[in-house]
């Protein structure tokens, strides 16, 4: 299912203003998940990741807005089946990001749904954040605490997918 419509409002002067609705109800899907779990801090920036790679899912999956229905049986098992562990994610998004991005240039240009759609998945690749390193040996150097555990750099996009697919889960 394609993502066509956007919603608009009218502008100052009498030109017509398009709204991004499709992305802003996969955003407001991915927050309420995201806080229903409460996994992190909504200000943290795990929280983002987890909030940008859960609303790329649910903007990409083709789901639609439709926020009545938010916990459709279907619907959250097709989240869940795409944030899965053993899953392409990274490679279906630069997927369903190229031919929805042929698709726009092909139309006249991207929309503001698809540039904010980039705009998330260009910060989840770019994006590094210090994490747990969960092929370190288990339990660390003796009378290490979890402070001292070993870390590394994680693009932002493996920390924020695991903790959607996990937020789905307690939802």
């Amino acid at each position: 299912m394609e993502h066509q419509s956007t919603g608009s409002a009218e502008g100052t002067g009498g030109g017509e203003m398009t709204v991004p609705m499709d992305w802003f109800c996969a955003a407001y899907m991915a927050d309420e998940v995201l806080l229903t779990g409460d996994l992190m801090p909504p200000t943290s920036f795990e929280f983002r990741a987890g909030r940008d790679a859960l609303a790329l899912t649910v903007y990409l999956s083709g789901s639609g807005p439709g926020l009545s229905d938010i916990q459709t049986v279907s619907r959250l098992e097709t989240w869940l089946s795409l944030t899965a562990y053993d899953q392409p994610w990274r490679d279906w998004v630069r997927q369903r990001m190229a031919v929805l991005t042929a698709d726009a240039l092909a139309a006249g240009g991207p929309g503001p749904d698809l540039e904010l759609a980039a705009e998330a998945w260009r910060w989840l690749e770019e994006t590094e954040l210090l994490a747990p390193d969960l092929d370190a040996v288990p339990g660390g150097p003796p009378g290490a605490g979890e402070e001292e555990a070993p870390q590394v750099w994680t693009p932002a996009w493996q920390l924020g997918l695991p903790l959607g697919h996990l937020a789905i889960h307690l939802f």
